[in-house]
């Protein structure tokens, strides 16, 4: 067999309010190289990739050597996971004569995650808000830019998790339902402006943020130098703010702020939205 190489984009998940439903792919990628067989998968987390899709497909199973390279970085609220296991099983969907459709390898890959908001842009571009059953996706323009904010440590999703609440007050999740509401509808009009304000949280950010040093006035500052709004990134340690001007001045202003905490050089990437989703190499 010849290697198979997917590209999949970076992802943000949840646009602050938008927890477990929102996300958009990001021009920001990684390659997962499908190579020559194997007795046995390298790693746990890509067998349990590679066992899902071929009970799904239906195939006799069997191991590969994988090799990943890209931008994207591990444990950073940026979707990685994602890239990895969709990486595989889309690989292996188009080595085996592409037996699933798209639409079933997303399945795939938010039953293996758990949740649908990395894996749905990942698997069909741009804006996505969805359930594990049902989404809608729409295309993001070039002119609302994406600055990242990306800490140089490590926040695992499984800990970020572990802090949330089992309960929050009901007006705080009227006002979550709301601003989701807003910004799936400012995304679907592409009408960003309308963005302005919306981002607020109160069901996992206000816990999250306490796990990294200055991100709280990181994403204050954001709004002062005149972004839409700003957030963490899926379950962090990445800050994310939308903006459509001023790019360069927020991303420094951001960085900065991590910096007077001791988090020195967070890297600084101003992004767009990737409208595509995965694809073949």
């Amino acid at each position: 067999m010849k290697s198979v190489k997917i590209q999949v984009p970076a992802t943000t998940a949840n646009l602050g309010p938008g927890f477990d439903a929102l996300g958009v792919a990001l021009n920001l990628y990684n390659v997962i190289e499908l190579g020559e067989e194997t007795s046995e998968w390298e790693d746990p987390f890509f067998a349990n990739a590679a066992q899902l899709f071929f009970q799904t497909a239906k195939k006799d199973p069997q191991a590969y050597n994988i090799k990943i390279t890209g931008d994207v970085p591990p444990s950073r609220g940026l979707g990685s996971s994602v890239t990895v296991r969709l990486g595989i099983i889309a690989a292996l969907n188009e080595s085996y004569g592409k037996p699933l459709e798209n639409e079933v390898l997303f399945q795939l890959v938010t039953e293996l995650e758990g949740h649908p908001d990395n894996a749905a842009p990942a698997c069909f571009g741009g804006f996505v808000a969805g359930s594990p059953k049902h989404h809608h996706r729409f295309p993001v323009t070039t002119d609302l830019k994406f600055v990242t904010i990306i800490p140089n440590f490590n926040l695992q999703t499984t800990d970020a998790r572990k802090i949330l609440p089992e309960t929050i007050p009901f007006k705080d999740s009227v006002q979550n339902i709301q601003n989701t509401a807003l910004i799936t509808a400012a995304f679907a009009s592409q009408e960003y402006k309308t963005l302005d304000g919306a981002f607020e949280d109160r069901l996992h950010q206000p816990f999250r943020l306490e796990m990294i040093p200055g991100a709280e006035s990181a994403l204050k500052v954001a709004q002062d130098k005149e972004a839409l709004g700003a957030f963490l990134s899926g379950a962090g340690p990445s800050l994310i703010a939308l903006t459509l001007k001023n790019e360069e001045a927020i991303g420094e202003a951001m960085a900065v702020e991590l910096a007077k905490q001791g988090l020195h050089t967070p890297a600084v990437k101003i992004l767009q939205a990737c409208n595509d989703g995965w694809k073949r190499l």
